[in-house]
This record gives C-alpha cells, structure tokens and sequence, in this order.
C-alpha cells in the first residue's frame, strides 16, 4: 500500500507531476495509458476507434486493476475513473490523489481531445465530460490536491508533505 495512484482529467499533469514525484521519492514511474500501449501494441485513440468506447473501458479497467508494484507513482489515464474494479484495486495498493483543476485551465492545457485519445461518448463537449467525471474523481480520492495556477514543483511539494 505505499504507491501514489495519480487521478483526474486529461491535462491535469498526472504524467508530468507522476515523473517528478518519483524522482523526489526515489519510486519508479508507471503511466497506465502507456501500459495499455505496451500490451496491445496500439495507440490509445486507434484503441478506441477499434474497440468503440465501451470496449476500450472495459480493456483498461481490466489493465489498471492488474497492476500489482510497489513503491511506484501510477498516473492513470482520465477515464480509469470509469473503472470500478480498477479504482477499488488502486484503493488497496496505495493512495489515489487526485489532481484538481478549474475546468477554465483544462481547456486552456487541452488541444485536440480526439488525438489525444480521450474516451467521449459522441457529441459530448469538454463540458460534459468535466462535469461527469469531477464527481468520481472526488468519491475515489484518498487526497485531492488543488492544482490550479500551481507549478509543478509547488504540486509535488504538496503531495509530499501530504504523503509522509
């Protein structure tokens, strides 16, 4: 139970704060959406063009609840969120810290959220996912931290103090 699970929206910088804290702690470094890269090898979007929404939550609950590591910061991919075996399982392995932030500067971080491979019923906006989401997040998390106009040094210096 000593990994760090890094959840919240796409651009929140779980990957980039996930590098950074793992070097402070002298943990290892695992990103979930490069794992599922790894196993099938195949981008995140062609994943999702091929096995539809559904089926590509359905791969990545069953990727994120295999993860069985020690002292590692996992940052997840948005919609792990969707996941409820996986977000159980991270509950048992670690803390799941979520990476809070305005929907303002989520927008502002996002480009293209079709390259970027973010799981989105059809026609649904940024809008709709952000208030869909925000909500799970803050039920799984065992820390929330407050992300907005931080630094990333600022943010992994607040999960650290929180952490220890």
């Amino acid at each position: 139970m000593n990994n760090l699970i890094l959840i919240g929206m796409p651009g929140a910088g779980k990957s980039t704060v996930g590098v950074v804290l793992a070097k402070k702690m002298g943990y290892r470094f695992l990103d979930s959406d490069l794992l599922i890269q790894e196993q099938t090898g195949k981008l995140l979007y062609q994943l999702i063009e091929e096995l539809g929404e559904a089926g590509f939550l359905m791969l990545e609950n069953e990727v994120n609840a295999s993860i069985e590591t020690e002292r590692a910061v996992i940052a997840t991919g948005g919609s792990a969120v969707y996941g409820k075996e996986a977000m159980e399982h991270f509950g048992t392995i670690g803390k799941r810290i979520y990476l809070k932030l305005s929907y303002e500067q989520l927008a502002e971080r996002l480009g293209d959220l079709q390259e970027r491979g973010v799981v989105m019923k059809e026609g649904m906006t940024l809008t709709d996912l952000y208030k869909e989401r925000a909500p799970l997040y803050e039920t799984y998390a065992d820390v929330v931290i407050d992300c907005e106009n931080k630094s990333i040094r600022a943010i992994v210096e607040e999960i650290w103090k929180k952490v220890h």
